[in-house]
């Protein structure tokens, strides 16, 4: 861990102190994970660093795969691809959900690759082609069971024909086809079958329009992980190379994201006496309480209230009331707890702190959802721990 972060014992293990909520993020588990999916999928490696990074910085989440063996970077919106660039990264990066209202000249200037999903997509990227006479590098996506994002099947055939028109025209080259698995991360589901079925059929009819698209996806972690078929010519993954294993695969990923906060306040506190709002918690027995600076606006969620707990002195404390906007409090009964010590919200769990799985699972969500939730008031640190 980086040596300009201050640490001290607190019950016999070292705790890296904080004045303020915390997450660390370590690069070298960023790394290691990206050398880990390249080496298991055997494909080229898009990196998603989308939603900030899930949590974890777009940037350094970024640098740190491509390090790991990455060639390409994905994200969402135009201002996300945009942002890369501004950092100096120089690299293929796709952008693939935008509206279609969106000025796309910025992306054409930054040579960012685009997501066509409908024809009103595609005009608006060919409309901005000839304001700025830059050439439109883009990914026709299809939707392929999700109902979600992509073209669907009524009107894939002429986005494929109007998009080689536009080829013709000089004024985009079809790079790619995309598409989404919606049960990848339930290994050998019968949908996923049916899925890929579609896909084929959808680069037929793309083929039969004239279109030679160099790379064809499909796959994020779990497809990439799980799937052989899914990974065709480009694995996207994003949730894995924070550490997240969505299909629970058995993979090495290391968790990369340790959430701390500091104890602003000890009391103590007699039996019947009420924790937090609403007479949600009423103590059974006199015990010691511990007041954390995070709450549901932070990313803790509200409904892991009287599930969750906090790792404190080694050991694990229950949060008791319902988690606030602001602050939690736990129930450290007899620990030798005082203000300024360290409390690990999450971490990776090798030292007997709460996991982002675990926080899951009380919250009844995924780990996703977890990492990106963590709010802007938490400071972020990215630290090198020694493995």
């Amino acid at each position: 861990m980086r040596t300009d972060l201050l640490h001290r014992r607190a019950g016999g293990q070292r705790t890296t102190v904080v004045s303020r909520p915390t997450a660390l993020v370590d690069l070298a588990a960023l790394r290691a994970n990206a050398r880990t999916i390249t080496r298991l999928t055997g494909t080229p490696l898009l990196a998603v660093v989308k939603a900030d990074g899930y949590g974890h910085g777009a940037v350094a989440l970024a640098r740190a795969a491509l390090a790991g063996g990455a060639s390409a970077l994905g994200v969402t919106s135009v201002t996300e691809a945009v942002a890369l660039r501004r950092a100096g990264i120089d690299v293929p990066v796709l952008s693939w959900l935008n509206a279609p209202a969106t000025d796309f000249r910025p992306a054409l200037h930054a040579r960012v690759d685009l997501a066509v999903p409908s024809l009103d997509h595609l005009e608006a990227i060919r409309a901005a082609v000839r304001r700025t006479g830059v050439t439109a590098t883009i990914h026709l996506h299809v939707d392929i069971g999700m109902s979600r994002d992509g073209a669907g099947q009524d009107s894939w055939g002429r986005l494929c024909t109007e998009a080689r028109t536009a080829e013709e025209a000089r004024e985009v080259v079809v790079h790619g086809l995309m598409g989404h698995l919606g049960c990848a991360d339930r290994p050998g589901h019968p949908t996923t079958t049916r899925d890929l079925d579609r896909f084929d059929r959808a680069t037929r009819v793309a083929h039969a329009a004239g279109l030679r698209p160099t790379v064809r996806h499909l796959g994020g972690t779990p497809a990439a992980l799980t799937d052989p078929r899914a990974r065709l010519d480009l694995c996207r993954v994003g949730a894995g190379l924070v550490g997240i294993d969505p299909a629970r695969t058995g993979a090495p990923l290391r968790p990369a994201l340790t959430l701390l906060a500091p104890v602003v306040a000890v009391r103590e506190a007699r039996a019947g006496q009420r924790v937090g709002y609403g007479d949600a918690h009423v103590l059974p027995r006199a015990t010691r309480l511990a007041l954390l600076p995070v709450g549901y606006a932070d990313g803790i969620p509200r409904i892991a209230s009287g599930r969750a707990s906090v790792l404190l002195h080694g050991r694990r404390c229950p949060v008791v009331g319902l988690v606030s906007m602001d602050q939690v409090v736990v129930d450290v009964g007899a620990l030798p707890v005082v203000a300024g010590d360290t409390a690990v919200v999450l971490g990776p769990g090798a030292g007997g702190e709460p996991t982002t799985h675990e926080w899951a699972r009380w919250a009844g969500t995924i780990e996703h959802e977890i990492v990106t939730g963590i709010g802007p008031r938490v400071d972020r640190r990215h630290v090198e721990e020694d493995h």
